[in-house]
This record gives structure tokens, sequence and C-alpha cells, in this order.
């Protein structure tokens, strides 16, 4: 069962238990478990953070939200950071995208170091460690379609995810045989009996079962295309991502991302999952739905305006102002941002 600290977060998020660790706060406000230093998460002593985008449309403010965050996290540390598109996807991703990420990250006053990375160009990167993770019989093809993956025989967390239940790990070779005459495989990780538990700057000690919580977890889709969490894990490791900030709704992945770092002898980022922006009706920020898109915030708001208004919202100023990125740097710490997702409606606040 996934486990956070509650007395971290200000209550109990995603159906958690209380764990009993007791955390100390680092400089900056992070939390961390009494004696674990920066040196056991990685062996780089520069702070690099990273904005990991996916050009799949137009960012809305909850996508600016946490590339604020992100940026103020690395940039208040003395550290740099680096911006990868997340483009793999090429049904979803274009290159407009890309540039229009871009272009929307300097207007807002967010720099980055280095040049940016594209994921649809690294494709033989992933390649290699799905190799190494097949090499250690880590790795097995799935036939199952959708319909029998959401089969009621499958369990379920409490949060209402299905979870894998590994019924073609066991198939034997004719029947492997068999079923590629008709379909093509997805490949998934053979993750067996394992916990995995980690500290993250915000939300403190968080723990997860991946057998119980997230069963044999996707690789590589049947279309060829690598899935998010080798890619992402591949990618921090190469471009020296030390600090992962990014929003709550990927704190599951985390487990799943350090599995693959021990097995693929990787160093462990340490990681933030700052709270999620909502809409006013309490739904998720989505690109489809087009809500707080930056286009349009453009259009009525400077940057400055916007900037201060998430600055406000997460605790780093008393009021609403307008205010550049940098001016924020020395107000930033972990212990002054929030723990709870946020209803935050812009045009309501200027």
């Amino acid at each position: 069962m996934n486990k956070i600290n509650e007395a971290a977060v200000g209550g109990p998020q995603m159906g958690a238990q209380r764990s009993g660790s007791r955390l100390e706060r680092t400089s900056n406000g992070a939390e961390r478990i009494p004696g674990e230093s920066r040196v056991q998460q990685s062996e780089v002593c520069e702070d690099v953070g990273r904005f990991a985008p996916s050009p799949s449309g137009r960012m809305h403010l909850g996508n600016l939200w946490s590339c604020l965050l992100a940026w103020l996290a690395a940039r208040s540390a003395g550290g740099s950071i680096v911006l990868r598109l997340e483009d793999l996807d090429p049904d979803r991703c274009r290159q407009e995208y890309c540039d229009q990420v871009m272009r929307d990250l300097e207007w807002l006053g967010l720099d980055w170091d280095g040049e940016p990375v594209y994921q649809s160009r690294r494709t033989e990167a992933y390649a290699a460690a799905f190799r190494e993770l097949e090499r250690q019989g880590l790795v097995y093809p799935c036939y199952c379609t959708r319909a029998e993956r959401l089969a009621s025989s499958a369990p379920h967390r409490s949060d209402g995810i299905t979870v894998y239940d590994g019924r073609c790990r066991s198939l034997t070779a004719p029947e492997r045989e068999k079923l590629e005459k008709t379909r093509r495989p997805a490949w998934r990780a053979a993750v067996g009996e394992k916990s995995i538990s980690f500290c993250d700057m915000l939300c403190g000690k968080y723990e997860e079962d991946l057998k119980m919580d997230c069963g044999d977890f996707i690789l590589r889709r049947s279309d060829g295309v690598y899935a998010y969490q080798l890619a992402v894990v591949v990618d921090d490791a190469e471009m020296g991502v030390t600090q992962v900030v990014r929003g709550s709704d990927l704190l599951s992945s985390t487990p799943r991302q350090i599995w693959l770092q021990e097995r693929l002898n990787l160093p462990h980022p340490q990681y933030g999952h700052v709270p999620l922006l909502l809409a006013p009706d309490g739904r998720r920020l989505a690109k489809r739905d087009r809500d707080q898109e930056l286009g349009q915030l453009q259009s009525r708001f400077t940057a400055p305006q916007i900037v201060g208004t998430l600055a406000h919202a997460a605790g780093l100023l008393d009021r609403e102002e307008e205010v550049a990125p940098e001016e924020l740097l020395p107000l930033f710490r972990w212990d002054k941002l929030p723990r709870k997702d946020l209803t935050l409606s812009i045009g309501e606040k200027i």
C-alpha cells in the first residue's frame, strides 16, 4: 500500500496512511530523513533542475506553476536548469508546440542552460536501456487488449486505477507465438515483490508496494514508442539532473522510476512534488480543455502579473504584485509552499 507522511502535507492525500518516520528540514526548507545526505541520492554536487514539458499543445497555468517552482528551486540553490521536450508521442507532439514552449518560457522570464533536448531524437538511448533490462530478464511481452486489462478480475487501487495483474508474464512460448499472429505486444517490466520508499522534498516520506500499487508497468508500447517511465529515467541520468520538481500527479510514478534507476545503476535525483492548480470547478487543468491557456492569458496580462499571482499562491509573497522570477529567488523556501491542491483562476485574481 502506498504511504505518505501526513505531517509533511498537512493531512492525508491519495488514500495514504501515516508513516512513522520523523523528518528534518534542510536549509531551504526541504524535507529529508535524518542522517540522509544528498550524496546518497546523487553523486553530483551542483543542483541541476529541469523543465520537462510535453509539447502536445499550448501550456496552461498549471504548467507555468510547475515550471516556475522548478526554476526557483534550482536557481535559488545556485544551480542550473535544463530543458527537455518530451515529444515521444508522434500523434500528439509537434515541432510547432516545441517552439511555442520555448517562446513561452522566455516570455515568462524562465531561462535554461545549454541546448534543449528532444526525446524524439534519443530513441537509441532508450533502446540500450531496454536491452539491459531484457538482459537481466526483467522484460516480457504483453498481448492484453485494453478491455482485458480493465477486466474485473484485475485488482484495482483505492483511487480506481487498474493495477495490471501480470497475466502475460507466465505465457508459454507456444502461447506467445499464437498471440503474435494477431497482436503486436507491448513490453512490461517484471517488478516482482518490491517496496520502494523515498523522501520527497515537499511531501515527506512516500512508500509504495510496486506489485500491489502499480503492477508490471509498460516500458515500450505496442507501436514501438518507449514509455515515459523509462525515457525520463535515462534522460535525467544522462543530463545530470539532481532535482526533479513536478506536479503531485506524478508522485506515484516516482517509485517506478527509482526501481528502474536501481536496475540500470543510475543515480537517484531528489524529488519535490508540488500541488496541482485546479480549475474553478475542481477539475485538473488540461490542454485539451484549454483551461487557463497561456495564449489567452497573454492577451490580458503581463508576464510579471502572472508570475506575481503564482508567487502569491505559492506563499512566496504576502500579496499579489507584479514581479520578475529573479526577484523571487531570495524568497524561495520549500516550507513556504502549500501542501494541498489549489483552485486558482488568474482572471479572477488580477
